[in-house]
């Protein structure tokens, strides 16, 4: 890259939050007199917590780094070039920060071509270049082991992948024309469209490899040395380096490319223009030359660079990776009290998920009860189950998985949490059952002992209310499956005292979940919008249009159709938190009698997902009544009403107070249900579509924040 095109790209991003991630050099003898290989080490001066990231600084700095190389290659002094990443990260792609200082598409475009260019000058180094891959690598992180000639896996990478489409990118410095003419469409549609696409699937070091990311697979402990001694093999010649041939087949390339863009119509109902975007430069990647796959990206990157759909997707990026480890409204953490033993009130399978998780987390006793010895065996027989399958896939050593076991006790009486700090009821959803739970529970815990409960709509106040000590009583609703969801609603009540809150939250961040403060209003945030949501989608149904229609209209708004999602969540649950928020706003809310009827056949869902994918259950079918005068939506009627009445609903919660602020709703939306990163959660879809406005009057989101600028 030119110094031209370097001061270019660095005025384009001139901004002070880059952490300049160097490059220094060092000299390895290769072992039985092979020669001497130059190794980069990619280190932006920080821990394994700030990874190695690429901006505009980084690019200029790796070109000079390759660019003396080069020149001591010619000269003889060197006879291979490596690049390794600091301990536990290789890199994780460009540094998006700078993102919201690019202006225009000029400057975008000079970010695409530096990476390119820099990363070209690498790949066309006159001697053998090598990847060692010790650490996380995304993005342009393995766009840089790509262009290496010879690539290392440690076994012990926690994460591979090219995650751009997840954002609302392309993978722009190399990836979609370097992956596929390695590994050939396929495999390459699965790293850059399909696992994007499925919440931003990881590979692990050695799935990586078995998709042909690497040539060879090594041990951790070593990963260095053994690196450098194979790439020692490798240019003696002791080791060749054999690739399957890819299937440039023109048939089958387009017909696998048909068949990802399908997905994409499943995933997105073509709302984003990133994963076709992608697809067209990997249908291009068959015959394209390295010069136009690599001209072709930088047009595409340049264009999605200034998209309102990237400014989203960093906009919920920024809300995960910095809003959800300072929750807004949180007391002072000093005020946490510590907890020691922790009692679950229940034995199902949600309080033995519960248990399961305060266990592996807290590392404390954990005492599960319930009303007889059948079910308390069953709840602590889950919980050994679970970890008996950790230790057979080798994240639990012998040591942990008996330690484990023996912190999980059961038992019929309550007796036990008498010194327990924090106790949680996981019971049926009904309050004079939890009431009476609690009534049970005061009688025996100290008095700062925390009472939470997991309930998923209910008022804290009125479960609080006929306690000697309300104070105490805090929410604290998880969702299923636990150990997978991230959010954790924590909800005061009433009479909630700032120490109980603080020991909430506290909680909730060594559980290594994303806690967000909600008030004490009926199903809190994110039921209480998928409750508008699903009880839309089912008035609609029941006035008449086919549930199909309803279904395909919610692609790309949310993260699966209403009718699956219902499925997912149980009819019962969602009948009851439907009612509940009929009771509390019979204006606004709906109680479908389909879904009444679906309850009382005893069904699970409307559809037979037996075989992987939703097929309409008959029997239900004939449970879905067609009205005298059916009024049938189209699919972009379907979604604007639905829009609409969210719109609505997000803006008296606002109101309300129910949330902080709109960021906290799509939070909770993207870590609690699934919407996309690209959309933002849903308030900016809902300001870039216009319904904001036109709905409640005004933008949820400042112009800019979450929209690229005009």
């Amino acid at each position: 890259m030119s110094a031209t095109t370097t001061e270019k790209a660095t005025a384009a991003t001139d901004f002070a939050s880059e952490v300049v991630t160097r490059t220094p050099v060092r000299d390895i003898a290769l072992p039985g007199g092979a020669g001497t290989l130059a190794l980069i080490t990619l280190d932006n001066g920080f821990d394994h917590t700030k990874p190695n990231t690429f901006g505009p600084q980084s690019i200029a700095g790796l070109s000079a780094t390759v660019a003396q190389l080069r020149e001591r290659a010619e000269a003889g002094e060197i006879v291979a070039v490596a690049v390794t990443g600091k301990p536990f990260v290789f890199a994780v792609g460009a540094d998006l920060t700078g993102v919201p200082f690019l202006g225009s598409r000029d400057q975008a475009l000079e970010i695409a071509r530096a990476g390119h260019a820099t990363y070209a000058a690498f790949a066309d180094l006159p001697v053998p270049t090598f990847a060692f891959v010790n650490g996380a690598a995304m993005g342009g992180g393995v766009e840089l082991a790509l262009s290496a000639t010879y690539r290392t896996m440690s076994a012990g990478v926690p994460a591979v992948a090219l995650p751009e489409v997840f954002l609302g990118l392309v993978p722009g410095w190399g990836g979609c024309w370097m992956l596929p003419n390695l590994v050939g469409v396929e495999k390459a549609i699965t790293v850059v469209v399909e696992n994007p696409l499925s919440q931003n699937r990881m590979l692990k070091g050695p799935q990586a490899h078995a998709l042909g990311l690497s040539d060879v697979l090594l041990e951790p402990a070593d990963f260095l040395e053994e690196s450098v001694a194979w790439a020692a093999r490798v240019l003696s010649g002791e080791v060749t380096v054999e690739r399957p041939e890819v299937d440039r087949d023109e048939t089958a390339w387009n017909a696998a490319i048909a068949k990802a863009k399908g997905l994409a119509d499943v995933k997105t109902g073509r709302q984003a223009r990133s994963p076709y975007a992608a697809l067209d430069l990997l249908a291009a990647a068959r015959t394209a030359t390295r010069e136009e796959g690599f001209a072709a990206e930088d047009e595409v990157l340049a264009d999605l660079l200034m998209s309102d759909e990237l400014r989203a997707g960093l906009y919920a990026f920024e809300l995960v990776q910095k809003r959800a480890k300072r929750p807004a409204g949180a007391p002072d953490k000093a005020l946490a009290r510590k907890v020691t033993k922790v009692g679950i009130v229940g034995a199902g399978l949600m309080a033995s998920q519960l248990a399961l998780l305060f266990i592996q987390r807290l590392q404390v006793p954990v005492v599960l009860t319930d009303i007889d010895d059948e079910r308390v065996a069953k709840g602590v027989g889950y919980v050994h189950a679970e970890l008996d399958k950790l230790a057979g896939k080798g994240r639990l050593n012998p040591d942990r998985l008996n330690r484990y076991k023996a912190l999980v006790t059961g038992s019929t009486s309550k007796d036990g949490f008498a010194d327990a700090d924090f106790v949680i009821e996981a019971v049926f959803e009904e309050m004079s059952v939890k009431q009476q739970v609690f009534a049970e529970v005061e009688a025996v815990v100290s008095p700062e002992c925390v009472l939470a409960t997991n309930t998923s709509s209910l008022s804290i106040a009125e479960m609080a209310s006929q306690l000697e000590h309300p104070e105490r009583v805090v929410g604290f609703h998880f969702f299923n499956p636990v150990a997978v969801m991230p959010l954790l609603e924590i909800i005061p009540g009433e009479h909630t005292d700032d120490p109980t809150l603080a020991t909430a939250f506290a909680v909730g961040k060594a559980l290594r979940k994303t806690c967000i403060r909600a008030a004490d209003r009926p199903s809190f945030i994110v039921n209480r919008l998928l409750g508008r949501f699903m009880g839309e989608a089912a008035k609609i149904l029941d006035e008449g249009t086919p549930i199909e229609v309803v279904d395909r209209a919610f692609a790309g708004l949310a993260p699966m159709p209403p009718f699956v999602l219902i499925g997912l969540v149980g009819p019962a649950i969602a009948l009851h938190n439907g009612e509940t928020l009929v009771r509390a706003f019979p204006d606004r809310f709906y109680a479908s009698p389909t879904l009444q009827r679906l309850v009382a056949a005893g069904k699970r869902g409307f559809y037979d997902m037996s075989t992987g994918r939703p097929v309409l259950d008959p029997e239900v079918a004939e449970l879905v009544e067609q009205p005298a005068e059916p009024v049938v939506l189209d699919l972009a009627q379907v979604r604007q009403r639905v829009l609409t009445v969210l719109a609505d609903e997000a803006r008296r919660m606002l109101d309300e107070g129910v949330a902080q602020a709109p960021m906290d709703i799509d939070l909770a939306m993207i870590t609690g249900a699934g919407f996309q990163f690209w959309n933002g959660g849903i308030t900016p879809l809902l300001d870039r579509t216009g319904v904001a406005e036109a709905v409640t009057g005004a933008r949820f989101l400042p112009a800019g924040v979450a929209n690229a600028p005009a």
